[in-house]
């Protein structure tokens, strides 16, 4: 099981890892060993509940395929236990910030306090764009 939380955790059998070639520099390296992660974490069979699941799916955007399948792909390092190890802490971190709840934003209305200071403030900017004016302009007003 990896843990998420004190009470979510995914289990291993609910990913799957697959090493390829990792793209980039790496000379005959690279052409010979497959050193990157593909890490696939099928979100709508999993056994996390089920506002975490849709916050998942929002937060992974285009990393998730249309039949509700997670991708990510690790080649920052150059050893494959390496590359694991990172994507499974990108997955947990991803599920993560799909555990906690967004906070509903509350409406809220500007203070009378506030609305006199703007008010106050757009007429020092009216009377400083006035006095640029040539005074024959500010004659034919």
């Amino acid at each position: 099981m990896i843990p998420i939380t004190s009470d979510i955790a995914i289990g291993r059998n609910e990913i799957q890892l697959d090493f390829i070639r990792a793209s980039g520099p790496g000379g005959q390296n690279v052409n010979k060993v497959a050193t990157a992660v593909q890490l696939r974490f099928d979100v709508t069979r999993s056994s996390l509940p089920h506002g975490v699941r849709e916050r998942l799916v929002r937060l992974a955007g285009n990393r998730m395929t249309n039949d509700g399948i997670l991708i990510l792909k690790a080649t920052r390092f150059r050893t494959q236990e390496a590359n694991r190890q990172d994507a499974i802490e990108r997955l947990v971190q991803l599920v993560r910030c799909a555990v906690r709840k967004p906070v509903p934003r509350i409406k809220t209305r500007p203070s009378r306090g506030s609305k006199e200071r703007l008010k106050a403030a757009k007429r020092h900017r009216s009377r400083i764009k006035k006095l640029r004016r040539s005074p024959i302009a500010a004659e034919r007003e």
